[in-house]
């Protein structure tokens, strides 16, 4: 079963600077490999002039994550790997974080370097509003109009949400279901005695 997890909830920029160079860390949600590129893109094409742009992402949650990241240049080791290791550190899925340097003058070392991405990595997830990403299944759901109220009252329950009623001999629902809750939803749908009535995963 997919779990609920934290995911960014908009698109959050802090800055650092450390020896004169500046380490711009943008952080934003990114649910495919796809989005997470064409992000990083972005921010390339945003600041061209600058001398790195480190990133590292996590896309979906849990054992089903997929991890990408680059040191873009900086020596191997230095940047991308202890930004993921901040973003992992933080639990976050659906993530894209990049670190963009502009080389002030100063070489920082390798530990330093390490040190430098590691704190612009954490300043940018201080600052990150989160919120809870729930996977939610399509179901449809027949009822009798004499029980309409009744399963309209337990919606709310299961956090579901009503998306089209359709009114002909009966009342047939679409939903959208937690996927955690579908189980718990059917088996209180079923308790209510309606006419064996069961809700539907749509295809």
């Amino acid at each position: 079963m997919t779990q609920r997890y934290p995911i960014p909830a908009k698109t959050t920029r802090t800055e650092i600077i450390i020896k004169r160079s500046r380490f711009i860390a943008t952080i934003s949600f990114a649910d495919t490999v796809e989005v997470a590129r064409a992000f990083i893109q972005t921010i390339r094409d945003e600041m061209p002039d600058a001398t790195h742009h480190v990133y590292a992402f996590r896309v979906g949650y849990g054992s089903s994550v997929n991890e990408g990241l680059s040191d873009d240049g900086e020596p191997a080791g230095t940047s991308g790997k202890p930004t993921m290791a901040v973003l992992r550190g933080a639990d976050l899925g659906d993530a894209v974080l990049v670190i963009t340097r502009y080389f002030g003058g100063t070489k920082l070392g390798t530990g330093g370097l390490v040190r430098a991405y590691s704190s612009a990595a954490k300043e940018a997830l201080e600052h990150l509003s989160v919120i809870e990403k729930v996977e939610r299944l399509p179901v449809t759901l027949e009822v009798a109009y004499s029980n309409y109220e009744l399963v309209k009252r337990l919606l709310p329950d299961y956090q579901t949400r009503i998306l089209h009623e359709d009114f002909a001999d009966h009342i047939t629902f679409t939903l959208s279901v937690p996927e955690d809750l579908f189980d718990t939803f059917s088996v209180s749908i079923r308790e209510l005695s309606l006419h064996n009535t069961a809700p539907v995963v749509s295809e």
